[in-house]
């Protein structure tokens, strides 16, 4: 099995993997159809040998950078690239005058920006002159919005290209070129990957095709160095040995310490008093940080208490802050008194369920976009690409009840947080019952005006 790091004499095994498997036409790019695709006005821009100023937005390793350098190829123009981390005024002068030299041999340039909302306000204006003679082609790559970042008259010079984070479906197809291409990837390794395994790593990459790659490279060093053979095949299964490996050399040390706030957080969660207490005082005898006690207290009072009893979270919080001003042994009491009342409150770990079925779910939907009408839309560009439309103010409806989504489109309807019937939260499920009732009623009657 080759060697992920050793150097051939072309230098391409020394290079990381995510810059190898760079496209180099718009037939190997992929994911971005809507920016790229047959009828869109940058492909026919490509077809004229037009190209015009643009600012690609979008998140890490979407294809800025990627795109930029095949436009250059497409356009067969001169390309220059800088990273305004590292540039300033004076290597913008230097760029503008090579872009005359190539304009002298009939050639455009095509000026590419990283991270163009680096730059200061002084800096973007040194590119408006030659934006706007046609001297440089400028292309800005940003993952920040470029009505913030980007200076008003150089926006209104550019066209604003959102790019989006790759679906799944992409990644994959990303990843199974690598395995497979024996030149630039990863083909000479014979790596047997399943399809299912490679959505894992998709998945992990959350749109982020740089990140996948890197993610797949891993994957194939330790292989590589672990088992030393060629045709392993790779499941689900064993991505996540992989993985696992990896974290547990994070694990620590200290059994009985984990022994003991384990005793006094399970003896909290079963509403035992004596038992808390005597947890409590077991772990401040044994020379245990107070304030470590205080913070997993505070900890409990929001996972198996939570909106049971929303009063035990101030409580504890207000408990680690007279320890800070008491400090021991005086402080020590403070403590005792919050975890009597940590055990006796009702219990709910709803709250805890809701969010780890929300974090569940980002992992497997990824960066799913906010929907346009909850979107915040401050600047002409962002109305311009729909943002806010169609939103309606709570306030100015009756019981400030309004039916409208809030969920991203895939998963509209779902429901996440479910009250106990305990203590305080036996209130909120009546009302969250009252508002779904009333929603139901203004579906209705928006269904009926639409068939009317």
């Amino acid at each position: 099995m080759m060697d992920l790091f050793e150097r051939d004499e072309t230098g391409i095994s020394g290079r990381p993997l995510a810059e190898r498997m760079r496209p180099h036409t718009l037939e190997q790019y992929f994911g971005q159809e809507h920016v790229i695709g047959p009828d869109t006005l940058l492909r026919r821009a490509i077809g004229q040998d037009r190209l015009f100023s643009m600012i690609l937005w979008g998140p890490p390793g979407s294809g800025k950078t990627t795109l930029a350098r095949i436009l250059a190829g497409e356009t067969k123009s001169h390309f220059i690239s800088f990273s305004a981390v590292l540039s300033g005024v004076k290597e913008i002068r230097a760029v503008i005058e090579e872009a005359r030299r190539m304009r002298q041999l009939g050639r455009q340039t095509i000026l590419f920006v990283d991270e163009i909302h680096r730059f200061n306000k002084a800096q973007q204006d040194a590119f408006l002159p030659h934006v706007e003679s046609g001297l440089i082609t400028l292309v800005g790559a940003t993952t920040e919005n470029p009505s913030f970042e980007v200076i008003a008259p150089l926006l209104s010079r550019c066209r604003v290209l959102v790019l989006k984070p790759l679906l799944e479906g992409s990644l994959v197809r990303l990843l199974r070129r690598a395995i497979d291409d024996p030149d630039q990837g990863l083909g000479s390794m014979n790596l047997q990957i399943e399809d299912s395994a490679l959505e894992i790593l998709a998945r992990f990459a959350d749109g982020d095709a740089r990140a996948a790659l890197n993610g797949l490279e891993a994957v194939a060093a330790f292989l590589s160095s672990e088992e030393g053979g060629d045709g392993e095949a790779v499941t689900p299964e064993r991505i996540g040995q992989i993985l696992q490996r990896k974290s547990l050399l994070y694990d620590k040390e200290g059994e009985e310490h984990y022994n003991l706030i384990s005793a006094l957080h399970k003896s909290l969660r079963d509403s035992d008093p004596d038992a808390s207490l005597y947890w409590l005082a077991r772990m401040l005898a044994a020379g245990e940080d107070p304030l470590y006690v205080a913070r997993r207290m505070i900890r409990f009072a929001s996972e198996d208490i939570g909106n049971a009893d929303p009063r035990a979270l101030s409580l504890a919080i207000d408990a680690l802050q007279a320890y800070h001003f008491l400090g021991s042994p005086e402080g020590e009491l403070v403590l005792a008194q919050a975890v009597l009342y940590l055990a006796t409150a009702p219990k709910s770990n709803a709250a805890y369920i809701a969010f780890g079925r929300i974090q569940a779910e980002i992992r497997r939907t990824g960066s799913l976009p906010v929907p346009l009408h909850i979107r915040n839309a401050p600047t002409r560009l962002m109305k311009d690409l729909g943002y806010g439309d169609g939103y309606q103010y709570a306030h100015d409806y009756e019981d400030a009840v309004v039916f409208q989504e809030h969920l991203p489109e895939e998963l509209q309807g779902k429901r996440f947080y479910n009250p106990t019937d305990r203590g305080y939260e036996k209130m909120i499920g009546e009302r969250l019952a009252w508002w779904r009732k009333r929603l139901q009623e203004e579906k209705g009657r928006h269904k009926k005006e639409e068939e009317a």
